[in-house]
């Protein structure tokens, strides 16, 4: 036996460790073993015909910039190949190289990133290229260990990046991956676990033919991607069918094993499009989210927690909220609800709309005496119509449809806001 093999061995036991170990180890060594030579040697052959012919013509494919193919993978995470293409070639052209990404303003990264989600993966992008910036000379890395070290880079995307840009043996395990192998494998394995992520990284560097590695990992990718797609595999035209041991034992459909996800926690929010007046006609008032936490320093429309069942009670909340901002408006009635759905949370979102109505406070102050000072500055003085809340260090504005190509809003207040800008029904 092979040190390469006695090495992958030896993750497999690792793999099966626990009360399944027995069973779990005899599969890993199947995997590895020399009766499987012929096996894995059919795999990676074929796959890598199938790739050479049939391969899409994606534009991060049409060379090897480490940056490109970097940008993209991230790009990639959670979100479809036909979904980032158009995002990809504004990104790139906005941001052509890695220096270009590390100097821009934040909130313009963030904003080209706008409707792709999972915003986190931006700042990071941009806080990884600054790492590269400083510390290599607004080169890529080739070295194993500094791409490891690049923020928001873990083991799959750093594999990618090595293999793909330079064309380094190394394993790019992604969800599509797992699914292959555990099909062609017939790995019973929870795919959910990291030991088993970590014992199909230790098998790939014994499939990659020497000088392919490239090739190979975005062939298995591609082949997951289309063809051993995840509830509908299409065996018949599979390039490596022959040999695959889930379909040889009619258990395709159930393969990979995954342990379900906890489903997110159920939200409720109540909003409110709060219409300018004077001075900010044709505007919304929006406010900034905090520097940390979900969704980062985006804008949003006021919002806030409801209990959902007095709606009265969550009202208040709200016109409270405004209150203490100086503001004053017209009756709230209802105009949409909205929904979405973060990895760990869903927002179900009533929104409420008003038309401000600064005359009505001034009304008020001058007849309790009490001496006002508006909230809001003049554009004359501040033209962004921005204002901040002192005991919070919050930053609100009022927005346009045109202010609205400039900054950042998470897809669900894209889409509120975008709904109210193109609807002629307005208060």
């Amino acid at each position: 036996m092979s040190s390469e093999t006695q090495t992958s061995l030896d993750a497999g036991k690792q793999v099966g460790a626990g009360a399944a170990g027995e069973t779990a180890i005899s599969v890993w060594e199947r995997i590895v073993g020399i009766e499987a030579a012929e096996s894995r040697e059919y795999f990676s052959r074929e796959l890598l015909v199938w790739y050479d012919r049939s391969k899409r013509d994606l534009p991060w494919r049409r060379h090897r910039d480490p940056y490109f193919i970097w940008v993209s993978e991230i790009m990639l995470q959670q979100t479809r190949v036909d979904t980032v293409i158009p995002y990809f070639h504004r990104f790139i052209e906005r941001f052509p190289t890695i220096r270009d990404l590390a100097e821009a303003p934040q909130e313009d990264v963030v904003k080209m990133w706008e409707g792709l989600g999972y915003y986190s993966r931006a700042r990071n992008l941009q806080a990884a290229a600054q790492q590269i910036v400083e510390l290599h000379d607004g080169q890529m890395p080739s070295a194993r260990e500094h791409v490891f070290a690049l923020k928001g880079v873990g083991p799959y995307t750093a594999g990618a990046i090595l293999s793909i840009a330079f064309n380094q043996p190394e394993p790019a395990v992604d969800g599509n991956v797992m699914r292959v192998l555990s099909r062609y494998f017939l790995i019973e394995d929870d795919i959910a676990k990291p030991k088993t992520r970590i014992g199909m990284e230790k098998i790939i560097p014994g499939l990659i033919p020497e000088g392919r590695a490239s090739d190979f990992n975005q062939a298995l990718m591609e082949l997951g991607a289309l063809i051993c797609t995840p509830k509908s595999p299409h065996c018949l035209i599979c390039p490596v069918m022959e040999h695959c041991r889930g379909r040889i034992e009619g258990m395709e459909r159930e393969l990979p094993v995954k342990t379900k996800a906890k489903k997110p926690r159920p939200e409720q929010r109540l909003a409110i499009l709060l219409e300018g007046s004077g001075e900010n006609e044709g505007r919304v008032l929006v406010r900034r989210r905090p520097k940390t936490g979900l969704l980062a320093s985006m804008w949003e429309i006021p919002h806030v927690a409801a209990a959902g069942e007095d709606l009265g009670i969550d009202v208040v909340q709200l016109e409270e909220l405004l209150e203490d901002r100086g503001l004053a408006w017209s009756p709230m009635t209802a105009y949409m609800t909205a929904e979405h759905t973060f990895s760990h949370i869903h927002w179900t979102m009533r929104v409420l709309i008003a038309r401000e109505q600064p005359d009505v406070l001034a009304q008020l102050v001058a007849e309790s005496g009490v001496p006002y000072e508006v909230a809001v500055p003049e554009s004359a003085v501040e033209p962004e119509l921005r204002f901040d809340t002192e005991d919070s260090g919050e930053e609100w504005r009022w927005v346009s449809p045109e202010d609205m190509q400039e900054i950042a809003f998470p897809n669900l207040f894209s889409h509120i806001l975008n709904t109210y800008f193109e609807d002629g029904n307005k208060l």
